[in-house]
Formats: C-alpha cells, sequence, structure tokens
C-alpha cells in the first residue's frame, strides 16, 4: 500500500514552533564545510531537553556491552515486556558520521514504549575514520548477534532506523537476502537517506524550505561515508538496489525536506520489485520529527502508524 497524507492536513502550532527552533539550531550551518568531531560535539544537545524527552516515554533504559560479534550499544527494553514482543534492531541516523544510541534514545524509547518490546541500538563505526562498509559490517553483526546469541526468531525482528540509519536499514534488508540468512519481518525507515549519489530532486526544490539542511549539505556529507567506494552502490544506497523478496516496508517523510525524493524513490522502487510498502508525507516537520514526540502531535502520529505497521508484522 502507499499512502500519503494530504497536503491540506492542518499543521500544529507545536510543529510550527518546533520547525523554527530547529531551522534556528540547524541552517546556520548548512552551507558551512563539514568537521565531523563538531557535528559529534553538537548532536544531542541540549543534553538536558534529550534526557527529559527520553524520561518522558517511560522505558527503562540498560547499556549491554555484549560479548564478540556485537559492535556495542544498548538495549532499550520496556519493563516486563513479553518474551513474544517485538524486537527493534534500530540502526540511529547521523549522516554515518555522528550520534549515538544515547543521542537517539528519546526516539527509541518512544517506539519501545508503543510496541512494548526491545530495542538494540548498535554503536556501529562512524566515518570518515571507518567509511564503508564499516557501519554495514557493523549492522550485519547486530542482525547475527540477534539470531545466533540471543535467540530471536527473525519474524520477530523489525529492523529500523532514520535518516542515514533508515538507509543503512534498507541496505542491511539487501544484504541479509543475499546472504540467504533468514529475514526480519518488516523494516522501518523514517526519513531515510537512501541516494548518497544526491541526485533526488527535493535537495534542490526544498534546499531553501527544509528546516535542517541545505542539499549541498547532502552531498558534502556523503563523501565522508562513500569514500572510494561508489556511491551508487546498493549497499550504499539502497535506492538502486534489486528490492526483490524483501519484506514489507514502511516509509515516513517530511515533504518540505531535502530528503523526500529519496523516501519516495525508495518506496517506489520497492513497490516496483513487489514488495509490500507503505509510504507517507507529513507537510512542514522538521527531518526526523520523531525525536520531539513528547510535544509534537505530528511525532505521534508517526510513532503510532510505526506501531500499527511492526505490530501487523508480529
Amino acid at each position: 500500500m502507499m499512502s500519503m497524507n494530504p497536503l491540506t492536513t492542518p499543521v500544529s502550532w507545536q510543529c510550527r514552533l518546533v520547525h523554527q527552533l530547529v531551522r534556528a539550531r540547524m541552517r546556520p550551518h548548512a552551507l558551512a564545510p563539514i568537521d565531523p568531531s563538531w557535528v559529534r560535539a553538537q548532536m544531542g544537545r541540549p543534553r538536558a531537553a534529550r534526557r527529559w524527552m527520553a524520561r518522558v516515554t517511560g522505558a527503562a533504559m540498560t547499556m549491554r556491552e555484549a560479548g564478540q560479534g556485537w559492535p556495542g550499544g544498548e538495549v532499550v527494553s520496556w519493563p516486563g515486556h513479553a518474551p513474544q514482543a517485538p524486537v527493534l534492531l534500530y540502526l540511529h541516523g547521523g549522516g554515518y558520521i555522528a550520534c549515538s544510541p544515547e543521542t537517539h534514545r528519546p526516539l527509541v524509547s518512544s517506539l519501545v514504549r508503543r510496541i512494548r518490546g526491545r530495542a538494540f541500538v548498535p554503536r556501529y563505526r562512524l566515518a570518515p575514520e571507518h567509511p564503508f562498509p564499516a557501519a554495514l559490517d557493523d549492522a550485519k553483526a547486530a542482525y547475527r548477534f540477534l539470531l545466533d546469541v540471543e535467540r530471536i526468531p527473525s519474524t520477530q525482528i523489525v529492523v529500523a532506523g532514520d535518516s542515514a540509519g533508515g538507509g543503512l536499514a534498507l541496505s542491511l534488508a539487501l544484504a541479509i537476502r543475499d546472504a540467504q540468512w533468514p529475514a526480519p519481518a518488516g523494516i522501518v525507515a523514517l526519513s531515510p537517506w537512501t541516494d548518497l549519489a544526491a541526485t533526488g530532486g527535493s535537495l534542490t526544490e526544498n534546499s531553501d524550505r527544509c528546516a535542517m539542511f541545505a542539499g549541498e549539505t547532502i552531498r558534502r556529507a556523503a563523501r565522508f561515508y562513500v569514500g572510494e567506494s561508489d556511491a551508487r552502490s546498493p549497499l550504499i544506497s539502497p535506492l538502486y538496489g534489486d528490492f526483490r523478496g524483501l519484506p514489507p516496508i514502511l516509509v515516513h517523510a517530511g515533504h518540505d525536506e531535502v530528503l523526500r525524493d529519496d523516501a519516495i524513490r525508495v518506496a517506489q522502487a520497492a513497490r516496483n520489485a513487489g514488495v509490500e510498502v507503505e509510504l507517507q508525507l507529513w507537510r512542514h516537520v522538521p527531518h526526523v520529527w520523531q525525536f520531539f514526540a513528547a510535544v509534537l502531535p505530528e511525532a505521534r502520529d508517526s510513532l503510532n502508524a510505526t506501531t500499527r505497521f511492526i505490530r501487523a508484522r508480529m
């Protein structure tokens, strides 16, 4: 199924306020040279607001540094979850150069609370120190850890991610299929970055409209992860992959963000390959607006729809 929220849907006042706050913080840096160290230091700030949003969800946080085969990271659990509850392998965003399980606690916690299950959030290696295929190799290792060590049936696992993590989730799904491993129950991609060759029309169309990035931000950031590889490799840019045989996919994106066409085109490619796809677009929301579920009705709508998708896969 492919669907879009009507563009006439009223935008909440909370969304308009958050959009302006995000724009004021992010847009001054949109055309500046990208320093990964500076980005890492800034992401997740102000930390007090991030910690408050994580607490609002009510999920219990535990850190697990597992044994061999796991890249490290967090396990976010709902207290008293059932053994058969959904399990997310959640791949955080951050342009492959920044962010961590800690920065993504508000978003992951919001999902865990809704599904009443668990999320494994690996601390995959970051570029430019570790370009492709480091992040994908770590994601594959995390998936095998869930299967081989945690003994979780693949039919109980949903691979999810936002931004770069959303693209990584799709690349992981392609790698799982090609390796003939047991397939996950579904894929969730929130504002996914699926084309590191940067050919989407919305990079230009929404360059001034996007609250967080300019089109040039995306073009510059891609070079760190791509390195000497081919940006159109499906394991880097899943937009160029063959989606036949993949599990159902959910894609959510903002109509006004520069990565809008990355979401629309990858959903269409999967649909053309016979994959069950749900695509929804929201108007005037910032990139990965689901972070703000504590205050945004649009974020709660997206997460509730994601929860329905995940439960249907179980």
